[in-house]
């Protein structure tokens, strides 16, 4: 059985990208950057961070 673990969404500014994240364990918060590459940086970074320290369901 699958079941949603987080949402992500992105969207185009007038300068910068930006990312929604929202999660159950981290809730949303946004990420802001010039690039696509950083934001998804970003992103990665937090999600790795955020699941890999998440106890096990």
């Amino acid at each position: 059985m699958e079941e949603l673990i987080c949402s992500v969404e992105f969207l185009r500014g007038p300068s910068e990208l930006v990312a929604r994240v929202s999660s159950e364990a981290g809730g949303v918060r946004e990420y802001r950057a010039p690039s696509a590459g950083s934001v998804i940086d970003q992103v990665i970074s937090d999600l790795q961070e955020e699941f890999e320290s998440a106890p096990p369901t």
